[in-house]
């Protein structure tokens, strides 16, 4: 079997996860003894494309083209159906962003084929495929397969996998191939322009190294700065679960689990969380997760890689104490 999976830049950043994807890929072919394409696409990707060749891939496919320079989806639909036609995979991967959920749909449509979004992980089962998809809110999981021939198209959601366990090329650097395109401007119905940008205070989850989240054992919404000053102090995001952003107490933009943002960061501090099905399925990607709860059987501590049964209202201040003296000293 051959895989292809698709990257994404945005504003000539890595989306970190196109790595997640590619440590998925990574992991399907291993266990099915396949080959791995990655695509990097846009205008002066080389470096990009550079990049993606020290991870463990067969080839790195550069797509360049002065009108994939902004992102519409008729230019990716139109460049990305001729690649796939020249590379021939059997199964194209995507990480599920908003861009992918703008774009895929269409491009599998156009080919005639399904696609099955959002997957939290797979199995490889009698020589199948078996991807793994949350359904109502997280409370359940349904297991989909692909019918029909090849070529079979798949994204996965954030955190699914750990970007920092994609392997590197055993020989240093995989081949690059250019792949030349045929894109002309009238085949473009939509005209860019700048990109979406939500309020100020909005932020990328997904993207923070270290959140410190709270529950409902917060209490009230003036107990939120301790929890925050901590956040500081230890160079994290503050995030909550949703009965905290439902009660408005932080924005919903904070907002982890099955209705929120799906995070994967190195450290998670979880302050007062129960430890609820809608939640864990946003946040147990987390390389470490450390919790703190005054009830001994909250949920949370069956996931947890340390658990502390304690009042978060004498962690809190102690913790940051020792943070910003550590810093002063």
């Amino acid at each position: 079997m051959k895989i292809l999976v698709i990257t994404e830049l945005r504003q000539g950043k890595w989306n970190n996860a196109s790595f997640e994807t590619l440590a998925a890929a990574q992991q399907i072919a291993a266990d099915t003894a396949s080959t791995i394409g990655a695509a990097v696409i846009g205008k002066n990707v080389s470096a990009f494309g550079d990049e993606l060749s020290t991870k463990n891939v067969g080839e790195v496919l550069q797509i360049e083209h002065d009108l994939l320079e902004a992102y519409t989806p008729d230019a990716y639909c139109v460049a990305l159906a001729q690649v796939i036609s020249s590379a021939k995979p059997d199964l194209v991967l995507f990480p599920h962003t908003y861009q992918v959920r703008d774009f895929a749909p269409k491009l599998a449509a156009s080919l005639g084929k399904g696609m099955i979004g959002d997957c939290i992980g797979y199995r490889h089962e009698s020589g199948k495929l078996v991807f793994v998809r949350q359904m109502f809110q997280g409370k359940t999981a349904a297991d989909v397969t692909f019918q029909g021939n090849a070529p079979w198209f798949a994204s996965f959601q954030s955190g699914a996998f750990r970007a920092d366990l994609v392997a590197a090329h055993p020989d240093g650097k995989a081949p690059i191939n250019k792949v030349a395109i045929d894109l002309k401007s009238e085949q473009i119905r939509t005209k860019p322009l700048d990109l979406f940008k939500e309020a100020k205070s909005a932020v990328d989850l997904t993207q923070a190294p270290i959140i410190v989240s709270i529950g409902r054992g917060i209490k009230a919404p003036e107990n939120i700065p301790q929890a925050e000053a901590l956040a500081k102090a230890i160079g994290g995001e503050i995030a909550a679960s949703r009965p905290i952003c439902d009660e408005g107490w932080l924005p919903m933009e904070r907002q982890i689990g099955s209705s929120g943002q799906t995070v994967a960061p190195k450290l998670y501090l979880a302050l007062g969380i129960s430890g609820a099905i809608q939640h864990v399925v946003g946040m147990k990607g987390a390389r470490t997760i450390v919790a703190i709860n005054k009830d001994a059987n909250a949920p949370i501590f069956e996931i947890a890689d340390y658990g502390v049964v304690a009042d978060i209202f004498e962690i809190m201040p102690a913790l940051t104490e020792a943070l910003e003296k550590s810093k002063s000293s």
